[in-house]
């Protein structure tokens, strides 16, 4: 079906979905590099305009990859929750918004299982950045394992102790430093060097041993490839979480080594070793605009569709935490600054709507033509919209990485601006442990923290 717009006496023509979503979005340099962004700022306001007009049924109708070709486009639409559909399923994408920019939070929340990823794509084309903080704020997303995430007047901080060669030294002094300055409620979280079994085991032990040895109620994470947290899992490894990266179509999963299947059977695994405290959410995905068009498994959909078609794959597997990495692939997909803010707070918007407990990497390499001030803004406006967590990096430096992101004095800015705390039952144990009332060290939280004096 096309669909057609005219401006200033010239019309303008979109011959199906993918192509009027991705002509709709605003400017960003992945989508240039694609081939499929609007090639003047007039297409662009024409597409817009069509795009408003769509009825969401449409959604039901047309994919933007097909069904038989895709296993994601099959579990979106199998997936889809007719009853939480009906109270906007008269409504156009425009009408979409504006329903959302007058409804309650009790009203948004439950229509997360009735939306598609699309939907929520689409009608993020048409909003501003106002609109996307003020719908975000209202979206209640709450997961728990050891502690309880996503509650109203929170903010959650990953602490995340990288180090260039998995050192047992340097991975402490970054987790002392983080659970010190109130990080870690997310999840103490490590990007592993490696993907080896045997460091990621030693990493999995150490952690666990500072969890139990001071009784913090949050979880742990090594971020290795989901078939080794399976292996991981087989030796009898003290797992919290299975972490695995993840995109939106089939092509993008396979290439980062994973099934639809294969995140069910992890799912499962983890699940049955029962870790959780307070619940049993056991899933942690990341996800960023232009993994699909890096892997070449786009299929001419717009990055930031694909991202939320992502966010339909998480939604599956009711994860404790999600998180787009926004500026962390470069400035090929998200050229400047300004791209990263946007992108940044349509991720957060598209994830909420659809029912997932949203983190973002407020990040930027070093070719980005962004800086920390930028990166200051954007944790501002999500801090605001209600994000989930943030990440705590040591000096907001990935040593690891090697990118920029956020520190953990930044997760205090945000909370102490705002007036929001961590997770209840870790600011309890801050409390406890009489960490923020003083500068003084707790003398059981020295460097003998791990044993490795």
């Amino acid at each position: 079906m096309a669909f057609r717009h005219a401006i200033g006496g010239t019309s303008y023509v979109f011959g199906d979905l993918r192509t009027l979503l991705a002509k709709a979005t605003p400017f960003r340099s992945g989508d240039a590099l694609a081939g499929v962004a609007a090639v003047s700022a007039a297409e662009r306001v024409a597409a817009q305009r069509a795009l408003a007009d769509l009825p969401l049924r449409h959604f039901l109708g047309e994919a933007v990859i097909p069904y038989e070709e895709d296993d994601v486009t099959r579990l979106i639409l199998d997936s889809h929750d007719a009853a939480a559909f009906a109270p906007v399923a008269h409504l156009t994408v425009g009408g979409f918004r504006d329903w959302l920019l007058a409804a309650a939070p009790e009203e948004v929340s439950p229509l997360a299982r009735g939306l598609m990823p699309e939907m929520a794509a689409a009608v993020s084309k048409i909003m501003r950045v106002s609109d996307l903080i003020a719908v975000a704020q209202k979206c209640r997303v709450v997961t728990r394992f050891r502690n309880t995430i996503g509650l109203p007047g929170t903010l959650s901080i990953r602490l995340q102790p990288n180090h260039p060669t998995d050192d047992a030294r340097g991975v402490a002094a970054s987790v002392l430093d983080g659970l010190l300055l109130g990080a870690g409620d997310a999840v103490i979280g490590i990007n592993p060097a490696t993907d080896n079994i045997e460091a990621v085991l030693r990493l999995l032990d150490m952690l666990d041993n500072v969890r139990t040895r001071f009784d913090i109620p949050t979880q742990s994470c090594v971020l290795s490839h989901v078939t080794t947290s399976l292996l991981a899992m087989e030796r009898g490894a003290p797992l919290d979480l299975v972490f695995q990266s993840i995109g939106g179509t089939q092509g993008v999963n396979e290439s980062f080594g994973v099934t639809l299947g294969m995140l069910r059977e992890a799912e499962d695994a983890a699940l049955a070793l029962g870790r959780g405290t307070v619940g049993q959410d056991v899933m942690y995905f990341e996800t960023g605009q232009g993994s699909a068009l890096s892997a070449e498994a786009h299929r001419g959909v717009d990055q930031q569709t694909i991202e939320a078609r992502a966010y339909g794959v998480a939604r599956a597997y009711s994860p404790l935490l999600v998180n787009s990495v926004v500026g962390f692939i470069g400035p090929e997909y998200l050229f400047d600054g300004k791209q990263i803010l946007r992108a940044g707070l349509e991720d957060h918007f598209c994830g909420k709507l659809l029912g997932i407990p949203m983190g973002v990497d407020i990040c930027y390499t070093n070719h980005a033509e962004a800086d920390q001030d930028d990166m200051d803004t954007l944790l501002t406006c999500l801090a605001v919209a209600g994000v989930t967590y943030i990440m705590g990096v040591p000096g907001a430096d990935d040593v690891m990485l090697a990118y920029q992101s956020t520190s953990f004095h930044d997760g205090l800015y945000a909370r102490a601006a705002l007036g929001k705390t961590p997770a209840p039952e870790f600011a309890a144990w801050l409390e406890r442990m009489g960490i923020g009332e003083s500068e003084a060290i707790p003398a059981a939280m020295s460097p003998a923290l791990i044993g490795l004096e």
